[in-house]
């Protein structure tokens, strides 16, 4: 479903630089669960941004789904992403001005889904994270643990191909990460591709496999279970 082959990604300060990513090599097949862990600036989170094509790396190549898009365009990337991946921030990343039902919706309607069909795969997204009946609710209006469950509706109403998470659990207490967590693993169980970074290790070992990156490069990736 996705890898990556050489994978280098380098920030410039000035006349600084800093190597994040020093060629990393990686492959996640089609229904897979797994992991990344890593200490604080080991570049897990700069490694998801690019093979989410949320940045754009120095060099080496992404494939996804069979599409090789370090070939494509803005334009591309941009369709590539909202109709292919879903996408859960530890900040929730929800339009404040936006009822939960309205976020979830508005990804099926910039892919030109009617309004009908559109509400009504937000609708079932939102009662299969438990919020059925906080639809008409703005995010300042719910807790934490409820607005990262309208975020993960959000990510999956679509059916992505991929549904990337960076630390979805990081702002949240152990009930609403638990939750959270649950939502994740009965995704899997239906055959969603999954490609979370943690730096939790109760959660990881929910995932199916752990990558491990230290240094810019993936030191050790091993089986759950």
């Amino acid at each position: 479903m996705i890898e990556t082959r050489n994978l280098t990604k380098t920030f410039k300060h000035g006349n600084i630089e800093t190597h994040v990513l020093k060629g990393i090599d990686f492959r996640a097949e089609s229904g897979e669960f797994i992991a990344i862990m890593g200490r604080s600036g080991a570049g897990k989170s700069t490694f998801l941004y690019q093979m989410s094509l949320l940045d754009v790396p120095t060099s080496g190549e992404i494939v996804i789904d069979g599409e090789h898009t370090h070939a494509m365009n803005q334009a591309k990337r941009a369709r590539f992403r909202l109709f292919r991946c879903g996408y859960v921030f530890q900040d929730y990343a929800l339009l404040p001005e936006l009822s939960a039902i309205e976020n979830v919706a508005l990804p099926l309607l910039m892919q030109n889904l009617n309004k009908t069909k559109a509400f009504s795969r937000a609708y079932e997204a939102l009662e299969k994270v438990g919020l059925g009946h906080r639809l008409e609710n703005i995010p300042s209006n719910l807790s934490g643990g409820e607005q990262q469950r309208v975020s993960v509706a959000r990510a999956f109403a679509h059916r992505p191909k991929i549904l990337f998470a960076d630390e979805p659990t990081a702002n949240l207490d152990n009930e609403s990460s638990a939750l959270v967590m649950n939502i994740f693993r009965e995704l899997h169980r239906e055959g969603q591709t999954i490609i979370m970074v943690t730096h939790e290790e109760q959660y990881a070992r929910m995932a199916g496999k752990i990558a491990k990156i230290d240094d810019g490069r993936i030191i050790s990736v091993t089986n759950n279970g």
